[in-house]
């Protein structure tokens, strides 16, 4: 295992990796359009492909594998970014073995439900009542974007997750909730990058302590944020990100 700190650790993101493709793949709100920033702050070092997912109807982690089978190149060298809810869809899509996959970045991620106990039994309770009511602006600061969150972004996050189905969303959460792709991850070949958010509320240091256990070899990099890190912190991300290519060698039949 690689364990780096990167809160005062300085970056740029000036990479030229025969224009290895990130295909970006969504958190709960599957749209997408929260990856604006992160994208813009890769500064075109990479072409990205952003995979999105239906808002009106729900699509499980198998059906979603499909998708984003579909929307990864057939022939040339990419990186699969995945943060919190296509985690486990990453990683069971990885352990295919898909060709020209070079390397996996899990942004607070986890292989297995984040959450156990009662707080599970409670979660899969309220998963269909919890979304029915727009998204509040001290829930949004305080589990996903950080108390100090610019206005801005905040509202960015509250129309995007208002633009899915609430059933939609709700049948996801119960997807996290009873997901399972451990036996996945100890299939996967390719080099795993781990994002950790050092002020993370949804997903806990278990997490990443579970997936060292059958990885060891995983990469870690610590940012000081909260859960939405390519969002609030876009900029650091981007230059992880950028950092971690330069270390992943890309197969010399993939090119």
């Amino acid at each position: 295992m690689e364990w780096l700190d990167m809160k005062n650790t300085p970056s740029s993101v000036v990479v030229d990796r025969s224009r290895l493709i990130l295909v970006l793949l969504p958190g709960m709100d599957g749209t997408g359009a929260l990856f604006a920033n992160f994208v813009n702050a890769l500064h075109d070092a990479f072409e990205t492909v952003t995979v999105s997912y239906p808002v009106e109807r729900f699509l499980s982690y198998s059906e979603l594998s499909d998708l984003v089978r579909a929307s990864c190149p057939l022939f040339e060298p990419y990186m699969i970014v995945a943060e919190s809810f296509s985690t486990p869809l990453a990683i069971q899509y990885a352990a295919t073995k898909p060709a020209n996959l070079t390397a996996l970045v899990l942004c607070a991620g986890f292989s297995s439900s984040p959450i156990h106990g009662c707080r599970r039994f409670l979660g899969l309770l309220i998963a269909p009542i919890v979304f029915r009511i727009a998204l509040p602006k001290y829930v949004a600061r305080f589990w996903l974007l950080g108390l100090n969150a610019q206005l801005s972004l905040l509202e960015t996050v509250r129309v995007v997750v208002s633009s899915v189905q609430p059933k939609v969303l709700a049948a996801r959460l119960r997807a996290v909730l009873s997901c399972d792709a451990r036996a996945e991850l100890g299939e996967v070949a390719v080099p795993i990058l781990y994002i950790q958010a050092t002020q993370d509320r949804l997903v806990s240091a278990s997490c990443l302590e579970e997936i060292q256990r059958i990885k060891p070899q995983t990469a870690v990099i610590v940012l000081d944020g909260p859960h939405l890190l390519l969002q609030q912190e876009h900029q650091r991300a981007a230059e992880v990100v950028a950092d971690f290519v330069r270390q992943v060698t890309v197969p010399s039949g993939a090119r």
